[in-house]
């Protein structure tokens, strides 16, 4: 290959991204069919979209939200407690469906428990914890940890940001 061939080629591509006909013809190379690229693929799922989505099924299955959102003060704790009943069975019916969850600490709360590990995003060390942490303490909560994510896949063009579209009825 002549040196000015080599040269010419090499800022060809350096500014234009490729090289002209008369270089490609005077290498004798040819030019060959450009594939139609791939269909953009949709934006990738985020962490948010899956909260919204639990959040969601929370909201289709047991008005989660509706209960939350409502102001329970003028209600009698009876009538609180009668919703929440009901409320909590079907919020643990909709986790159990999608999300297998199971304790940090599988031990029984109140007794005195041995850590594995004081890792401070498996446990959080309450009262007076001095700078060298003793081998355990009193287990106040087990913790959750998930295990597993089977959410359904999310349809089409779907906005994840409407946690529950609004209802209107049609006389």
């Amino acid at each position: 290959m002549h040196p000015i061939l080599a040269i010419r080629s090499f800022f060809s591509i350096l500014f234009k991204g490729a090289l002209s006909d008369d270089l490609a013809a005077a290498l004798g190379l040819s030019r060959r069919a450009v594939a139609k690229p791939a269909p953009a693929p949709t934006a990738p799922a985020t962490p948010s979209d899956g909260a919204l989505q639990i959040l969601a099924i929370l909201q289709r299955d047991s008005r989660l939200i509706d209960f939350v959102m409502e102001d329970v003060s003028a209600y009698s704790d009876d009538q609180v407690g009668a919703a929440v009943r009901s409320l909590h069975d079907q919020c643990r019916d909709a986790l159990n469906r999608y999300i297998q969850l199971a304790p940090v600490i599988d031990g029984v709360e109140g007794t005195f428990t041995r850590l594995a590990t004081i890792d401070p995003s498996s446990v959080k060390l309450l009262g007076n914890v001095p700078p060298k942490p003793p081998p355990g303490g009193i287990l106040r909560h087990k913790g959750w940890r998930c295990l597993k994510v089977d959410l359904p896949a999310l349809q089409g063009k779907q906005d994840v940001r409407v946690i529950a579209p609004a209802e209107v009825e049609i006389e």
